[in-house]
């Protein structure tokens, strides 16, 4: 998704409007469609036209396109965050391309995008579940089958929502470690 989010970011940034059309239509239709239809569209639609799509190989794409074109709003916000002076004064001081963004656009432009990305990150994190309705064999689909195989519901389903918290709370504390340290270089 991130990597997914930044290319959509950049092309969307292009002053072609043959390319920053087309991606802006491709984010809008993605976002607005629910991510179970993407899911099935992937892995049953695909085959039907000939491409054939293992399920975890589906669900990675599903998720990454969903969550790409939400990130990629964020990068977006984040580099046009950046005035306009700054890139001016890259181009005076004769910095390359790769200089101007690792030196003078992203210290910029990251501190205010983490904590919006943080946000998508662990709520793709949380949609995973939905992949069991493309048989991909995760962890809520395991604790299903456990509990219907010994008609024990509270104590798989328990569990699994502790896991998920956890992860989830590992995963807050890590991103605002993330966040007080590019808080402190913008």
């Amino acid at each position: 998704a991130a990597v997914v989010g930044l290319a959509f970011a950049l092309l969307r940034r292009s002053p072609n409007p043959w390319i920053c059309k087309p991606t802006a239509f491709v984010a809008e239709f993605i976002r607005g469609t629910p991510l179970l239809v993407q899911l099935y569209v992937l892995f049953y639609v695909l085959p039907d036209i000939g491409i054939l799509l293992p399920p975890l190989v589906a669900g990675v794409i599903g998720l990454g396109l969903h969550y790409g074109t939400y990130t990629a709003e964020v990068y977006r916000a984040g580099i046009e965050n950046v005035p306009r002076g700054q890139w001016e004064a890259a181009k005076a001081c004769n910095l390359n391309a790769l200089q101007t963004w690792t030196r003078i656009i992203l210290p910029q432009a990251i501190p205010p995008m983490v904590p919006a990305l943080a946000n998508y990150f662990i709520a793709m994190f949380k949609e995973t579940p939905l992949l069991s309705a493309i048989t991909v064999l995760e962890l809520m689909n395991q604790a299903r089958s456990i509990a219907n195989f010994n008609y024990r519901y509270i104590e798989p389903m328990t569990l699994v929502g502790a896991f998920f918290l956890v992860i989830s709370l590992i995963s807050v504390v890590g991103l605002r470690a993330l966040e007080r340290r590019y808080g402190r270089l913008g």
